[in-house]
């Protein structure tokens, strides 16, 4: 139970910037896959669906293990 009581507001922010970023990456990365010059040929809902799969993991991958996350946000408090 240590490690939840160490789940801070920085915790989370960071593990939410974390997130935020992997969806970007993640949706780029559909995007470019497809190959589709067009916006309009582009399966939103599918790049939408693959990179808000991609956030979710990557939250639970931080309250998994949240060494990483907890490390950055003593270093983000002490500043």
């Amino acid at each position: 139970m240590k490690g939840k009581t160490n789940m801070t507001a920085s915790f989370w922010g960071i593990a939410a910037e974390r997130a935020i970023k992997t969806v970007a990456q993640t949706a780029l990365a559909a995007i470019t896959a497809s190959g589709v010059l067009n916006a309009m040929s582009i399966d939103w809902v599918q790049v939408g669906g693959v990179s808000l799969l991609a956030g979710i993991l990557s939250l639970l991958t931080s309250v998994a293990l949240p060494s990483q996350e907890l490390k950055n946000a003593k270093d983000a408090h002490s500043e």
